[in-house]
């Protein structure tokens, strides 16, 4: 057990919680961009009103979701190029991201596109996984 405990001590925490505090501050800022046009413009409006019609509207938190996985790996990849990206370190990647979903939702933020949800659990492990296909030794 304490060689478990010693491995996850050395897993770089620290860059993947910064990694999904950016992908979360990317996701508000287009969502309070969003709730802004709602507002503001008929077009923004009517095409917000379409997306989110009970076709669709199940689909995009999800779409949402596997983006902002994907958008973490590529920028751990970018970013982070001394860590050895392993199936590990994703799943770490996925716990960050959605950690920072636990923290958005205590903010006073519309949640357009991503909640604290199992869809975005799913999503986001998805997305994760998707573009970390190569890292998965």
């Amino acid at each position: 057990m304490s060689n478990f405990l010693r491995r996850l001590k050395l897993l770089p925490w620290r860059e993947m919680l910064q990694i999904a505090a950016l992908v979360n501050s990317i996701v508000m800022g287009v969502e309070l961009f969003l709730a802004w046009g709602f507002t503001q413009s008929r077009v923004i409006r009517n095409i917000l009103t379409l997306l989110y019609s009970p076709s669709l509207g199940l689909l995009i938190p999800f779409a949402a979701a596997v983006g902002m996985g994907a958008l973490a790996v590529y920028f751990l990849e970018y970013w982070q190029q001394q860590y050895l990206l392993n199936r590990t370190n994703l799943w770490v990647l996925v716990l960050c991201v959605l950690f920072g979903l636990v923290l958005k939702s205590f903010l006073p933020v519309p949640a357009l596109l991503a909640s604290l949800s199992e869809a975005a659990l799913i999503g986001i492990t998805v997305g994760v996984f998707w573009k970390g296909r190569p890292y998965w030794r």
